[in-house]
């Protein structure tokens, strides 16, 4: 598939709409079922076609996640099923509402973790999985591994808290791993894997090994998920009708950047110990810390997760998300 070549490759091509919509018909049995959310949202368009932000200017986006109303804390509060929680987890829960992420700590064991770590180390020298082109990412790895694949990206008892969160059954999109810390400056997943009505993505970054202030470790800004969400049209993204603006994704990290001035936001290590996971919010401004020890490893795995019932999509490279749950 196109996708899979796309994974390592940083050339001319990738910015390319006509590759894109190659690759969407090469999908067409997994956007098929986009002509219903069309139809509802009002956009007039080839299912096979560029989709981006500016086709649902006169959306109705009354949908909105039920934690991210001005009165969240009450709903969470009152539903039943908060109430049958760990109080560890209640607390958490308002922290996703108040900072737009909570941790549960310690939710893995030692033996899982290292279970994981050797399962990428196996595929990697087998070549059955590989870095796309940034050099740090593994995509999937729950394609080829069911470890992967039944303990951590379909965990039933974290599937069932995400979709508590997001109000709708989670759907499992896509899996990240890695050994070595991203590097990624301060961005939102929502630019990336995008929702109409917005904010109905969530994910999970699990712990494979201690985290240090030297390997790179995982940054956020709490609160900044209230911030209102980012798109090709606040920036100049450089997109035509044909192609996708080859410096979009560094101009919209310049955008944030600039955010994150104005707004005063603080900045937060994440200084986790293995076997916990952090649980983060569509739009909440994270990255990954300089590495300053040579050769330190920050292994992890994140996965991500879309609500049930929305259309998915992607903004940046304004193509609809191909969903194989």
């Amino acid at each position: 598939m196109l996708q899979r070549l796309f994974e390592r490759y940083r050339g001319f091509l990738r910015s390319l709409k006509a590759v894109y919509v190659l690759n969407n018909v090469l999908n067409y049995r997994y956007l098929k079922q986009n002509r219903q959310h069309y139809r509802r949202l009002g956009v007039h368009k080839s299912i096979l076609a560029p989709i981006g932000s500016a086709d649902f200017r006169n959306a109705d986006r009354a949908d909105l996640p039920w934690l991210d109303r001005p009165d969240a804390l009450i709903l969470l509060e009152s539903h039943p099923d908060f109430g049958r929680m760990p109080s560890a987890w209640q607390e958490q829960a308002r922290r996703f509402v108040r900072e737009g992420y909570c941790i549960l700590e310690g939710f893995y064991t030692a033996e899982e973790t290292d279970a994981l770590n050797a399962e990428v180390d196996r595929l990697l020298s087998a070549g059955r999985i590989g870095f796309n082109y940034t050099g740090r990412k593994i995509f999937n790895i729950h394609e080829k591994s069911a470890l992967a694949n039944e303990r951590f990206f379909r965990n039933s008892e974290l599937l069932q808290l995400l979709s508590f969160l997001l109000g709708k059954p989670a759907l499992p999109f896509q899996s990240l791993s890695f050994v070595q810390g991203s590097e990624q400056r301060a961005h939102s997943d929502s630019i990336h894997m995008t929702t109409e009505p917005p904010g109905y993505l969530i994910a999970t970054w699990t712990a494979l090994e201690d985290c240090n202030e030297d390997s790179g470790p995982l940054f956020y800004y709490p609160g900044s998920h209230r911030l209102p969400y980012v798109t090709t049209q606040d920036y100049p993204s450089g997109n035509t009708r044909f192609t996708i603006g080859s410096q979009s994704n560094r101009r919209y990290e310049d955008y944030v950047e600039s955010l994150i001035q104005k707004h005063g936001l603080r900045k937060k290590l994440h200084l986790a110990r293995r076997g916990d996971v952090l649980i983060w919010h569509a739009n909440l401004l994270h990255g990954g810390s300089p590495i300053t020890r040579p050769g330190a490893t920050r292994r992890s795995i994140v996965c991500h997760y879309y609500a049930q019932g929305v259309f998915c999509y992607h903004e940046i490279s304004q193509r609809p998300a191909i969903i194989k749950a």
